[in-house]
């Protein structure tokens, strides 16, 4: 793990400089050697593209782009995880930023022992789901209903058809294939899919749950495969 940590490399996007210092003083006490900080949400960009991140911490409030768009572009070709920082606490704020695909949010101010904890969970999360990927790396199709699933090749079908998901929301459609017609607890997919424990994760599940619906669903509003079990989690319904 110290390994892994040391050669992690963190991206921090903030226009303010002491906040920036801060952080970085905090996670190099942590072990993290290869850090690299921007003032700019351009110069974040470019950071992203140049230096390829395992991780980035980005603050939403930004003087030329806000941390929403740094976001939405680095969920087109990346899947690392992303952490915001903002200082407005109100939950849609949250609920945006979780939406667009941050794996965290965290309210300044904040602590940075916290800040460089979550962000170690994170990477625990990396390790976690590489060598579960490996260990995956000879499994077939699975066929279920109209659905075809490879978890090697990261492929699910529908009546043939490709079906467009993104990464979280293709972790989460595998384990409930793999798992159809039982209850999922919301604790599972947090201990499968985000590989930590459920506090923080409800809103988390729940959007990522509506967008799976908008995708698998021949009509979302009144879902046939992914149901809700109140009270208990959900259930992926397949009629033998």
């Amino acid at each position: 793990m110290e390994s892994l940590i040391r050669k992690s490399k963190i991206l921090v996007v903030d226009d303010e400089v002491e906040i920036l210092n801060l952080i970085k003083m905090a996670l190099n006490k942590e072990g993290f050697e290869n850090i690299y900080t921007a003032e700019s949400g351009k110069k974040g960009l470019e950071l992203f593209e140049i230096e390829k991140p395992d991780l980035a911490i980005l603050d939403i409030m930004l003087p030329d782009i806000e941390g929403y768009d740094i976001c939405k572009k680095i969920r087109q070709t990346s899947d690392i995880p992303v952490l915001f920082l903002s200082a407005k606490g109100e939950e849609l704020d949250k609920l945006v930023g979780l939406s667009l695909g941050a794996d965290d949010y965290i309210t300044k101010p904040f602590s940075l022992k916290e800040l460089a904890l979550r962000v170690k969970i994170q990477i625990r999360r990396i390790k976690k789901q590489f060598n579960i990927e490996e260990k995956n790396n000879s499994s077939e199709t699975i066929k279920v209903g109209p659905f075809e699933v490879n978890d090697r090749t990261l492929e699910v079908k529908k009546n043939g058809e490709l079906l467009e998901l993104k990464p979280k929301e293709l972790k989460m459609f595998i384990y409930m294939v793999k798992h159809k017609n039982q209850i999922i607890s919301k604790e599972k997919f947090c201990d499968e899919v985000w590989g930590d424990d459920f506090i923080g994760y409800d809103n988390t599940i729940m959007v990522h749950i509506r967008r799976l619906r908008e995708k698998v669903e021949d009509n979302p509003s009144k879902p046939e495969y992914i149901i809700n079990v109140k009270g208990l989690g959900y259930k992926f319904v397949i009629k033998e």
